[in-house]
């Protein structure tokens, strides 16, 4: 692809636009089962956590009598939440855990990874002062029905405001030895506790890291996409992509057959773009694909999605040798690809702190802020591609 005229780039948008939703497809559906009682913060909690508010927008089939199954269309997140879990009286509780463990069990006995529970999160109010003991009897029971499924389980010490509060219940819980993951305190959202004093949210990356941890391969770049709290955690799961394209493009990139390579690194750098884009949880719409085509053709030249700026970077990558009879050399290939692939996540990292806007990758600031970390990561080729 020597040049891109009107129709190449209109072709470009397409399969970008195109590789970005097959991206998303490829996600399996991550399903928690959220449990606690009335006014503990759960919803506060989905919504703090993941990118889409959940528990406000997406919609709820009953399961059971007690548990409701909240999804949202195209959005790769189930809750299985148990509104109003107030454990009065055995039966009621017993009914409870009866239907928890039919779910997990059902799930596993699918086969599906779509279809399985990969974690539970058991909602208590730090803010309560105490736990009662008909509750701690219940998560005795449902964390040793859950244990032999594997299936993480954390208690979610929700509204930790005080610290002293929040050791003493940690403490209290840990102390039973209970069959559970990790206890884990959260305060959701920030707390106002006059007009001068606000204690600030915290919490969330402690438990996106543990769940992070121990969640099933499967879902683990599901989850990373669409939570909402680490950004590092996008970053890792996004360089991983890189990795394994950078890879492919050292193969490619030395094919012997003149000009052979181009047109299969386009493909395989446009896929790296899409899968990054996925893995950071964006959305893009039609005219912010157009802005992120613009600002990759704009970066590397007639583009370094291909071959044609490979005479003009040369002198950037050590070590890179010549291009012979038209053919990218494999350290050349895999140093454009890393470049670009770097670079993009350092722009899409950008925009997530509010340093950049989408919009601004269609303007000279924002095609400027690309192409100049294209270049410093193009300087930095040799730890790129090591």
């Amino acid at each position: 692809m020597a040049a891109f005229d009107s129709g190449n780039i209109f072709e470009l948008i397409d399969k970008m636009r195109d590789n970005i939703d097959n991206e998303y497809q490829k996600f399996t559906t991550l399903n928690i089962v959220v449990a606690g009682k009335t006014g503990v913060g759960k919803s506060t909690l989905i919504n703090s956590v993941f990118s889409e508010k959940l528990a406000k927008t997406g919609y709820g089939d009953p399961v059971t009598e007690d548990i409701k199954k909240i999804r949202k269309e195209g959005y790769p997140l189930v809750i299985y939440d148990t509104p109003g879990l107030e454990l009065k009286g055995e039966h009621s509780t017993q009914e409870l855990l009866d239907d928890i463990q039919e779910l997990i069990q059902s799930g596993m006995r699918t086969g599906d990874a779509n279809e399985a529970i990969h974690a539970v999160w058991y909602c208590i109010s730090t803010a309560s002062g105490r736990i009662e003991p008909t509750e701690i009897e219940f998560l005795n029971q449902l964390s040793q029905r859950t244990s032999y499924c594997e299936v993480p389980f954390f208690v979610v010490l929700t509204k930790s405001i005080s610290p002293e509060e929040t050791d003493a219940m940690r403490a209290a819980i840990e102390g039973e030895n209970l069959p559970i993951t990790k206890v884990i305190p959260v305060l959701a959202e920030d707390y106002r506790i006059d007009a001068k004093r606000i204690v600030p949210a915290g919490g969330l990356d402690n438990l996106v890291y543990e769940m992070s941890n121990v969640l099933d391969e499967s879902v683990q770049k599901t989850f990373a996409s669409i939570q909402n709290v680490s950004l590092e955690l996008k970053q890792q799961s996004a360089r991983k992509t890189v990795r394994n394209v950078v890879a492919a493009a050292a193969v490619t990139g030395a094919a012997p057959i003149p000009g052979s390579d181009a047109p299969v690194l386009t493909a395989a750098e446009v896929a790296m773009i899409a899968s990054i884009t996925a893995k950071f949880g964006l959305h893009f719409k039609r005219e912010e694909i157009v802005s992120l085509v613009t600002a990759l053709v704009g970066t590397t030249g007639a583009t370094g999605i291909g071959r044609t700026t490979v005479a003009n970077v040369l002198k950037l990558i050590p070590g890179a040798g010549t291009v012979i009879g038209g053919a990218v050399s494999a350290v050349t290939a895999a140093t454009l690809t890393a470049a670009l692939g770097e670079a993009y996540i350092i722009i899409l990292s950008k925009i997530a702190k509010g340093e950049l806007k989408m919009s601004d990758l269609s303007t000279k600031k924002g095609q400027k802020a690309m192409k100049q970390e294209f270049d410093k990561q193009l300087k930095k080729s040799k730890s790129l591609v090591s």
